[in-house]
């Protein structure tokens, strides 16, 4: 681990992804931007007008498609320049114009939905159904299952217009906790090194007690200093849900969040109530670790740490794009191509620097690279999953603008974890298999015990709390700071088990989770790696047609409803059985991991 972060000016071009793909300047950039009212003001155009004839209708989408083009690429560069440095203040302002125009362009279009619904549905179906409209009926299919929740267009108005202030919450939160928040510095082998979003991670796995401790410490202490404004930033964001939902007349927010991609709310439920009946196996994976670690008591800072010390885990940027290569050959050489090219090419921000956004993430557009964002570390071996979890997402926006027209390229996050958690399965694969000590295979089991845990166990924990906070706002209970760690402490004792023993910060881990700021999202990690287990099995011990299946889900883009998606692949995410099956493999390696 370094001593210093590198502010970004003095990173390496060859470190950065490449944005020309968007926009070749700022200038470029500008341009775009301006031209956004301009393209408004041709959709606007048609208001009136859509239940005249299909040309009027037909005229209106194309119009509203290249509107739709530029807000995307306009935003896109905006918010990768920002995620690279929340500090700096252009970035800052860029990401904020962009978000204005949005919402501008919103408001000045928000006629559409209402009109288009007013349009009888004989007629429209017959529009829908004319060659000319092919590029458009899936994208007017999907709108018009939203008919029910569609208000008219003075509402529909006023909600887009608080577009932007919607997102103050989370915005504040992540300048508070990347930018503003000041954690003290931990000692580890003699130095003072310092503690960020980032390296917390390394901390935690670090071998020595104390330095883990400290570092769990130090860094919650910064959280509890400013546990009021950061509570109030989630009460915030959990009202603004609730608001949203009631607003078009969901009866809850769990729906409002489901409804858009015909997901049962049976399926959310049933997530959680798999994993509850599955916790003994979960609790005695704990009762192991603190066996293996040798602790008179398992501490929260104990788990993160690896079961199997001394085992040389230092991969290079560059080794772990070729890792991926030969992990991800069962998808064929084009695949590995396309994918080992962008790591290598432009798609990626490889390493940390001051003000960068924590974590990961892919940004795939239909305009340009489909993006990822790392902080990779060599001395980590789970960056180099996280490399593969990345590049399977952006793999996945590849195929789908390729394969898609524009109104319909766009897959949901519910399918977007499977093709991530499928490429991080094929990886662990490959390891286990090319490991040349018994201590290596022991090493990779754990830490694939380790990542399907979080994964699955951990996002299901979360899933429950924030079904559990929105609950208590719909039944009228304000979520103040101890509301919400009381909440969510009681949610860590039953996950983690008689075992564990927690401080009294622990559960300030709960005021810390960014993407609790997208209300209803973690879930899909825990039903995506359901999916990719039984994918990856299936197309591993498969042939030609298991691929071109697979295949055929992560060309599908937008054009089907998730679940439809996922059972062309192959699997059947309305029951709990792909569920069930992912827990069943969890309890296998908990079971080798005894042996050994």
């Amino acid at each position: 681990m370094a001593n210093t972060i590198p502010t970004r000016d003095q990173v390496p071009a060859s470190d950065k992804w490449d944005l020309s793909t968007l926009y070749k300047s700022d200038e470029d950039w500008e341009k775009a931007l301006s031209s956004i009212k301009t393209l408004a003001e041709k959709v606007l155009a048609f208001k009136g007008r859509l239940g005249e004839s299909s040309d009027s209708l037909l005229g209106c989408l194309k119009a509203n498609e290249a509107l739709e083009k530029v807000i995307e690429t306009v935003y896109n560069y905006a918010s990768l320049q920002h995620t690279a440095d929340e500090s700096d203040a252009a970035s800052q302002d860029r990401e904020g114009r962009a978000m204005m125009a949005y919402s501008e362009a919103e408001s000045a279009t928000s006629f559409f939905s209402p009109e288009l619904m007013a349009i009888p549905d004989e007629k429209l179906s017959s529009w829908m159904n004319l060659p000319e409209f092919a590029d458009y009926k899936i994208f007017l299919q999907k709108e018009l299952h939203h008919k029910p929740y569609i208000l008219s267009e003075k509402e529909e108005r006023i909600l887009s217009l608080q577009a932007e202030s919607s997102e103050t919450a989370q915005k504040t939160f992540s300048l508070l906790t990347n930018v503003d928040l000041h954690f003290e510095s931990v000692k580890s082998n003699g130095e003072e090194k310092p503690l960020t979003q980032s390296t917390f991670s390394t901390f935690l796995h670090n071998p020595d007690r104390a330095v883990r401790e400290q570092a769990y410490k130090n860094f919650y202490k910064a959280f509890v200093q400013h546990e009021n404004t950061i509570a109030s930033l989630y009460a915030g964001s959990v009202n603004q849900d609730v608001f949203a939902a009631r607003a078009r007349g969901y009866k809850s927010s769990l729906e409002a969040a489901l409804y858009s991609n015909k997901v049962p709310e049976s399926v959310y439920r049933n997530l959680i109530d798999t994993v509850h009946k599955n916790l003994p196996t979960l609790h005695k994976y704990y009762s192991l670790r603190k066996k293996i670690l040798g602790v008179s008591e398992l501490r929260h800072y104990d788990v993160y740490v690896p079961l199997v010390k001394n085992v040389e885990t230092k991969t290079s940027y560059d080794e772990a794009v070729e890792i991926c290569r030969n992990a991800l050959s069962p998808l064929g050489k084009s695949y590995t191509d396309i994918l080992c090219g962008g790591l290598k090419g432009g798609w990626v921000d490889r390493y940390e620097n001051k003000g960068k956004r924590s974590g990961a993430f892919s940004s795939g557009a239909y305009t340009g690279y489909p993006y990822i964002l790392l902080n990779y570390k060599d001395d980590v071996i789970r960056d180099v999953f996280t490399m593969a979890h990345e590049g399977g997402h952006s793999m996945h926006s590849y195929y789908s603008k390729t394969s898609n027209p524009f109104m319909c390229y766009d897959y949901t996050i519910f399918e977007a974890e499977v093709a991530s958690t499928f490429n991080e399965e094929l990886v662990f694969e490959y390891l286990l298999k090319e490991a040349k000590t018994a201590d290596m295979k022991a090493y990779l089991l754990s830490m694939r015990a380790d990542d399907i845990l979080a994964t699955l166990h951990r996002q299901t924990m979360f899933a429950e709390f924030e079904l559990k906070t929105h609950e208590l706002v719909e039944n009228g209970t304000p979520l103040s700071a101890s509301v919400l760690r009381k909440t969510y402490r009681e949610l860590l004792e039953q996950y983690f088990g008689p075992e564990m023993h927690f401080e009294p910060e622990s559960d300030m881990e709960g005021l810390r989770i960014p993407h609790f700021y997208n209300a209803f999202y973690v879930y899909k990690y825990a039903t995506g790696i359901s999916a990719a287990l039984a994918l990856a099995k299936r197309v591993t011990q498969g042939g030609e047609k298991e691929r071109e299946d697979y295949f055929k889900f992560l060309k599908s883009g937008g054009s089907r409803y998730p679940i439809e998606s996922l059972k062309v692949a192959g699997v059947d995410m309305s029951s709990s059985e792909p569920i069930q099956a992912a827990l069943d493999t969890f309890a296998e390696l908990v079971a080798e991991l005894e042996k050994i």
